[in-house]
Parts: structure tokens; sequence; C-alpha cells
């Protein structure tokens, strides 16, 4: 059932004015995947979402929706998509449940659907209490919720999602990424962000998007295996001087770090952690922490971007 392919880009690539805004972007999601599309600000990520959503037709290049063509048949392939912009689409002056009967029709979901779809959509959304509220009375963070249950009132196949969690306190952003969480398990989601910490929490399958070209594309799992370089983290309460670390098979630089810390870069695949503590042992170094060092996603993105700009 989870191979169905619900979204496929080919060949994406859209100019303005000349220049490539998106350059040749080509990917595919399943059913039940939750795909974190993730760069800088400008690098693309809302024109590619907009040539996703056939918002914005592409330069050249093909969207298929479940297998429907979006500039062939427009209408059945946007049927399939729940779409929040980064400033979500709502009429404040509305009760939440108005405003989701109105979202519904536009939807077309059968009227005698509709009031079922609403209630689903806000019992999923944490908004069952919230229907008789004026939108404009609810906090930032349950308005976020409203606009991701318009989003999905249609039961649509893939959901996509611009920046959901911009300007929200840690715990609405905690409520916001269980529940994309959640939506993964029954749509295919694409979640546009530029926060690391919230791609690693969420996605199965990253793409990181730098001057409108993909410069990664993988699972989660393969983002976080580049974390791991081949550095250690050494504490030692009598340092010895670094040639005698040095010498030491495998430790090839020694750097001293600001807290006290020594960080030691070795050959890849050869860690020399247990050389290392016999070495404190015999010569009394007082050694209180030996651990890897992993590289932050932060820093793998900015090689991944730096390469590219390089």
């Amino acid at each position: 059932m989870t191979d169905i392919i619900t979204v496929e880009a080919t060949d994406l690539t859209r100019i303005y004015g000349g220049r490539e805004a998106v350059s040749h972007v080509s990917f595919s999601l399943k059913k039940g995947e939750v795909l974190g599309f993730l760069g800088p600000n400008g690098a693309g990520k809302s024109t590619t979402m907009k040539m996703l959503t056939g918002n914005l037709a592409p330069s050249t290049g093909t969207v298929k929706i479940c297998g429907i063509d979006m500039l062939e048949n427009p209408k059945e392939a946007k049927a399939l998509i729940g779409f929040l912009p980064e400033q979500p689409p709502l009429y404040r002056e509305l009760t939440v449940n108005e405003f989701l009967t109105i979202a519904a029709r536009l939807h077309r979901v059968s009227s005698g659907h509709i009031k079922a779809a609403v209630e689903r959509a806000k019992e999923r959304c944490g908004l069952t209490e919230m229907g008789k509220r004026l939108i404009e009375n609810l906090s930032k963070g349950y308005q976020q919720r409203v606009g991701i249950a318009q989003a999905i009132i249609h039961n649509p196949m893939v959901v996509i999602l611009d920046e959901p969690t911009v300007g929200l306190d840690p715990i609405q952003i905690r409520d916001i990424r269980a529940l994309i969480k959640e939506l993964g398990g029954e749509h295919s989601v694409i979640l546009s962000t530029h926060i690391l910490p919230e791609v690693e929490m969420v996605c199965d399958h990253v793409q990181i998007i730098h001057k409108g070209q993909l410069v990664f594309n993988g699972s989660i799992d393969v983002l976080k295996q580049q974390r791991k370089g081949n550095r250690l983290l050494l504490g030692l309460g009598q340092a010895p001087a670094q040639e005698q670390l040095l010498q030491i098979t495998g430790v090839e630089r020694v750097e001293s770090l600001d807290n006290g810390l020594l960080r030691i870069h070795h050959t890849a695949g050869q860690s020399p952690a247990q050389r290392l503590v016999e070495a404190a042992v015999a010569g009394q170094w007082g050694m209180y922490q030996i651990s890897p060092d992993q590289t932050t996603l932060e820093e793998v993105f900015v090689q991944l971007t730096f390469q590219e700009a390089a």
C-alpha cells in the first residue's frame, strides 16, 4: 500500500528574467512519507511549492499527483492536494465551523458529508472545542491548526505545508510537529522549512535546495549518517603536549577548544578511542570525557550548500 507514488516531479525548472530560480529538480514521494524540503530563504522552496500545487506553471518539467499530470488535468490533480501557504488563508471574522464548512464546499465535499468532514478535521487538528470561536480570537497556534484543518478537510492524498511553525511558541511548535507526524500516517506530507531540527524530528526523507538546485536528496538516516565525522571529544585533567597525542596511531590532528576539551581528528574507520584511554591511564592524564563529536545538522547543511556554491 505504501508503495503508491503520490508525487512525481520531473526536471522542474522555473526561469524568472533569464535566471533559473529552480533548476532541474526531480523527486518522487510515496504514500505515508513525510518529505522535508529544506533550504535557506531565497533558495527556491516557495517557487517549487507553487509549481507542485499548480499555482505556478514550470518553464520546463512536469508534476504528476497520483499519476495525474498537473498541466494536462489541473482540476483533477489539484483535488488530490491540501495546501497550507506560509500565510494561512483564514477569514478571521468567521467561526471555525463556518470557515471549515466553506473550505469543504470549495474542495467539493458533497453536501451530505460536509458536517462529518468538518468534525473529523477539527478532531484531527485538536479543534473540537473551538468550533464556535471566532478565528480572530484564537491564538496564533490555533489559527495555524485551522489552516491545517482546511488543508485536510477533503482528505487529500498529498498535504503540502509551507513553513507551518513560523512565529509559534515552543509548546505550539511541539503540538504542530506532532500533528504533522500523525498526518504522515495517512497522507503524503511535504513540509517546507528552514529549521533543521524540525526536519530531523518529523521527516523520513529530506531534500536540501540551494540556489534553485537540489544539493541533497535522501533519507533522514543518510543525512544523520553524514553527521558522524571522524572526530572525538577528549577531556583531560592533565593534558600532555600535543606531540604525544599525535604519536598515537590514528590521531591525525589535535584541536584545543574554548571549553577546555580537545577535538581529536582521526583516520576514517580507525577510531583511536581505546588507545587514547590506555595512554591516559598509563600517563595519568586524568581523563574525564571521551565521546564522538557529531557534526550538527546545521554544519552538514552549510557544508552541502557551500560545496554547491564553491
